[in-house]
Order: structure tokens, then C-alpha cells, then sequence
């Protein structure tokens, strides 16, 4: 690990301290309606021998013809547990996508952006390898990364840097000062910030990001005000949930009706609890 890489993994997991306020502060225990998510393709989790220290998401079956994109996730405070955020994350999957979180089911230690990375390269390699449950099933071309906290922070790092992310999702995050300008300086993919409101140790920071992003990038900030824990622990996720999966529907698979979610004067969630910020869109 480069010495660059070394310093981004500190700041990332003191940022994930400070914003979750301690390790030991997760969200509640998960409250499960529908445990595969509430989406078309019932999903659960696995792990792979080829891809350790992750646990990745995806529908049960994949009908034929079904492709999945990619979504790589970081955890707040960085931390290595890929079923920390299981509700939202099974929710994602079950509406058709490949979901591969940092950390092993319930494992414990820190994590960094270069996980998210080689998240990507593992599904990639899926997608072309002989006996391959996934062979074939991979949509390689529509990748996308996200985080809670301290993982916004590593999808922040990854967004700036890897030419094949399509789209970024920062939940409950945001830089803790101007010393990674040029990571937002270098987002090229549309991006969708999904905030716990004013009572969110992150709000600040999200909306200090939000003036700073480049201005002709396709951008979303929806602040919902149920502070930094948002609604994980909800089934599905919560609005968290139905919101973060309108928008990989949108741009990744090209759901013009889950787009319409947040685009236009009567948008989905124009006049709602949500309060919205919206550019290029």
C-alpha cells in the first residue's frame, strides 16, 4: 500500500470515528419485513474464496438475460463488517444488482478504498470466469460506488480516481476539511448525496461538499432529517433504501420512472419530507 493510500486509510477512519461517534455506536439491530429487499429478485449474501474479506450481495436466481451492475459499498466507520448494513444492502440487490460490501460478514478491523477497487476487478473477472455462477450475468460496464461515513469517504476516493465508475452515492458523509479538494475536484460521475438532515454529525460537511463538487456534474442532495443513522435499520433499508436503489435505477439500468423520482418541477420526492438540492438533472 502506497504511503498515500496509507495516510487516506487513517483520515478515513478517524472520519468514520468522528462522524459514527464510537464503533461501538451502530445502528440498531435490524428489523426485517422482507429479507430478500422488496425488489423484483429476492436477494441474500455469500462469500467467495476469490474475493476474502467481503461479502457480497445478489439476487437468489438470475433469470435469463437479467444483468447485474455493480455496486461497491464502504461502512461506516470503515469498519469490516459486510453485514453491518444488510437491510439496505439486500434491498439493493433484490432490484437487480451485484452489491459487494468491504469486510466479511460480521468481521471486525478497518477497511480502505482500495476494497471498494478490488470489489470491482473480482466482479469484472466474474463475469468472464469458466464455471462461474455469474458468468455472463455481470453488467461490467454500469458500476457504481457508495458508502455510509467513513465508507462515503472511500467511495469519495474511489469516484475521483477509477475512470469506470458510472455513478457515487455518499450516505451521511462529507470531507472534514479542504485537504482532499482534488478528490472532488476530480468526480466525473453523476452523484447523489443522501443525508440525515440538520441532526446528522455529517451534514455540514455534505453540504460544504455540495458547493465544492464541479458545478456541471449531474448532482442530487436529499436531506431526510433522521440524523446520521438515517434509516438502515428499517426493513428495506427505509427511505434510505427505496431512494438509494431509484437512483442505481436510473443511472445505472436506465429506469426513467425511478428517475422521475428526482427530476422535473412534480418530482417524486418534490414536496415530501425530503428537502432537495438538485443540479444538471
Amino acid at each position: 500500500m502506497t504511503l498515500r493510500r496509507r495516510i487516506s486509510r487513517a483520515v478515513a477512519v478517524l472520519a468514520g470515528l468522528l462522524m459514527a461517534g464510537a464503533l461501538v455506536q451502530a445502528p440498531a439491530a435490524p428489523a426485517y419485513a422482507a429479507p430478500g429487499g422488496s425488489g423484483p429478485y429476492p436477494a441474500d449474501y455469500e462469500t467467495s474464496w476469490r474475493l476474502r474479506d467481503h461479502t457480497i450481495y445478489r439476487p437468489t436466481n438470475v433469470p435469463d438475460g437479467v444483468k447485474l451492475p455493480i455496486l461497491a459499498w464502504g461502512n461506516g466507520a470503515c469498519r469490516a463488517d459486510g453485514t453491518w448494513f444488510e437491510n439496505i444492502l439486500k434491498e439493493f440487490a433484490s432490484h437487480g444488482f451485484l452489491v459487494i460490501a468491504n469486510g466479511s460478514p460480521g468481521g471486525r478491523g478497518s477497511t480502505d478504498a482500495d476494497m471498494l477497487t478490488e470489489a470491482i476487478d473480482w466482479a469484472i473477472d466474474e463475469n468472464d470466469r469458466l464455471f462461474s455462477d455469474l458468468r455472463g450475468k455481470i453488467d461490467t460496464g454500469s458500476i457504481a460506488v457508495a458508502g455510509q461515513s467513513c465508507g462515503g469517504l472511500e467511495a469519495y476516493e474511489v469516484s475521483a480516481s477509477d475512470p469506470r465508475v458510472d455513478t457515487t452515492m455518499i450516505f451521511n458523509s462529507g470531507m472534514l476539511d479542504d485537504a482532499n479538494n482534488d478528490q472532488l475536484a476530480n468526480l466525473h460521475a453523476p452523484i447523489a448525496y443522501i443525508v440525515g438532515g440538520p441532526t446528522d454529525i455529517a451534514y455540514e460537511n455534505a453540504m460544504d461538499d455540495w458547493n465544492r463538487i464541479p458545478s456541471a456534474l449531474p448532482a442530487f442532495m436529499g436531506n431526510l432529517d433522521v440524523g446520521h443513522f438515517g434509516t438502515f435499520s428499517e426493513p428495506n433499508g427505509g427511505e434510505f433504501g427505496r431512494v438509494g436503489s431509484a437512483w442505481l435505477k436510473w443511472r445505472l439500468k436506465g429506469d426513467t420512472t425511478a428517475g422521475a423520482l428526482f427530476t422535473g418541477p412534480n418530482c417524486g420526492l418534490c414536496n415530501t419530507d425530503w428537502t432537495l438540492q438538485r443540479r444538471n438533472l
